[in-house]
């Protein structure tokens, strides 16, 4: 049981297809967190930095740090679907 990454406490393998959905279903969320982490950071972080200033685009600092919130709570909802599933 030290070792196992999943513990059946009940004497029905009927419950390893559920399981496996729920793994499946984890593993895709975990992929859409990290896309749009990876994108929010791409974009965002350069024009916070200014190199994007000469061109007319720029955003204040603490604008773009209210933003990561932002960025944080998508990630945070995207992964509470998991328990609605």
């Amino acid at each position: 049981m030290d070792s196992s990454d999943v513990i059946l406490t009940k004497n029905d393998l009927g419950s390893i297809p559920k399981l496996i959905n729920i793994s499946k279903k984890t593993i895709k969320i975990i992929k859409q967190n990290l896309f749009w982490a990876f994108f929010y950071n791409v974009l965002m972080i350069p024009i916070a930095m200014g190199v994007l200033k000469p061109i007319g685009i720029a955003i204040n600092p603490m604008i773009a740090s209210l933003a990561m919130v932002g960025s944080s709570l998508t990630v945070i909802i995207n992964t509470l679907r998991l328990k609605s599933k």
